[in-house]
């Protein structure tokens, strides 16, 4: 499948991922979010759809697993919002127990944002914590497309400077 007939059909399932998202948040802006970071990465790991095999699923699989991670990302932070039990602030009293393993690579990791320049570690940082993108947009008083590019490139300069980690993100 050549870029363009790629990038064309990804265009064309834009409304069925913005409705199969809104099934996972229950919430317009939360499912943008989700359609565009689903968007981005499908065009940024295109290389390894296989051809001639359901591209559908293939983007839904990859909405699904943004999807699980942000889940799994927001209940270790300690609470959770969930939209299917009448919007309960649902505490997580699981308790955390790091090993050393772990300890290693949050540091690593952390030191290769912290090396990042202050226009990409900020917006990096701030949507990693759950901002949305126009939150973050407002706050730094910057164009939305500057806020989702500052992001794309801190991914991307943090998957070059951590390359052992780049097949966990998926």
């Amino acid at each position: 499948m050549s870029t363009l007939e790629f990038n064309e059909s990804l265009i064309h399932m834009q409304s069925h991922l913005t409705s199969f998202a809104m099934g996972f948040t229950r919430n317009e802006e939360d499912a943008k979010d989700l359609t565009q970071e689903t968007m981005l990465k499908a065009i940024v790991y295109r290389d390894y759809y296989a051809a001639q095999t359901n591209f559908k699923a293939w983007v839904f699989t990859i909405m699904r697993n943004i999807f699980i991670n942000q889940y799994r990302r927001k209940k270790k932070s300690g609470t959770i919002f969930d939209a299917n039990k009448e919007f309960d602030m649902l505490a997580n009293t699981a308790v955390h127990q790091e090993d050393a393993l772990n300890l290693l690579t949050n540091k690593e990791i952390n030191s290769k944002i912290s090396n990042l320049g202050e226009e990409y570690k900020v917006p990096f940082n701030m949507h990693f914590e759950g901002f949305k993108y126009k939150e973050i947009a407002d706050k730094l008083e910057i164009p939305i497309g500057t806020v989702k590019s500052r992001i794309f490139i801190a991914r991307q300069k943090l998957m070059e400077s951590l390359p052992e980690y780049q097949y966990m993100a998926n």
